[in-house]
């Protein structure tokens, strides 16, 4: 192989993952959070609000999009072990508030009065962080990330949907960062533009991008 390529890291520097096996979906989130409570506990006692940041590959078809469930099974981890504020946060690459009035998100609110849980559409919300990508050409063009999702005083939670992908081969948290956080256009707004699509520029591009922003964004 040459060179000298990194050990395999300690236990002690591996990220724990739970896995839970059941037929009840906001049952099953509740039980693999809890199962690595303490583990979020010290993390989340460093942030200011949680964002929960759905996944809205289309706002009409439920098999592609977080269920309001996975939100319950959240919210009810978080109505116990966190105190501060929390949002739902997403800017899906159709309109957002289409996805929260069909997949019945918009009842959450009224479900956690105690969180004051707010639901956002970060493309209206419309304030963004720049960063730097490369183009199809591997020219430098800067994109706008949703700033919520890039704030240090946030505890983001990734719920993604599992895909398969044409270029990633599979669809999972760290992609509902990266294609999450690029903006579109607001519902009101005339003028048309989506920097969504400058990550669609070719296999390693996609790829580079991808990395950058899951680091730095």
């Amino acid at each position: 192989m040459g060179g000298n390529p990194e050990s395999f890291p300690e236990l002690d520097r591996r990220s724990n993952v739970a896995i839970m096996h059941g037929d009840d979906r906001r049952k099953n989130v509740y039980n693999a959070l809890m199962a690595i409570n303490d583990d979020l506990q010290p993390k989340l006692k460093q942030r200011k609000y949680v964002v929960i940041k759905p996944n809205f590959v289309n706002t009409q078809n439920q098999l592609a999009a977080s269920h309001v469930d996975t939100m319950r099974g959240i919210l009810d981890y978080l109505s116990e072990k966190y105190t501060g504020p929390v949002v739902i946060a997403e800017a899906s690459a159709g309109n957002t508030q289409t996805g929260y009035d069909n997949f019945k998100f918009m009842a959450l609110p009224a479900e956690y009065k105690q969180k004051q849980l707010q639901l956002i559409d970060l493309n209206a919300e419309a304030k963004f962080e720049r960063i730097a990508v490369l183009d199809a050409d591997l020219h430098i063009v800067p994109i706008r990330l949703a700033a919520r999702l890039c704030d240090p005083d946030a505890f983001v939670i990734s719920s993604a949907m599992f895909k398969t992908h044409n270029t990633a081969i599979a669809s999972l948290s760290i992609k509902n960062m990266v294609l999450g956080a690029p903006l579109h256009y607001a519902p009101n707004e005339t003028t048309r533009w989506n920097e969504k699509r400058k990550f669609h520029v070719g296999l390693r591009q996609t790829h580079y991008t991808g990395i950058i922003v899951g680091t730095d964004g």
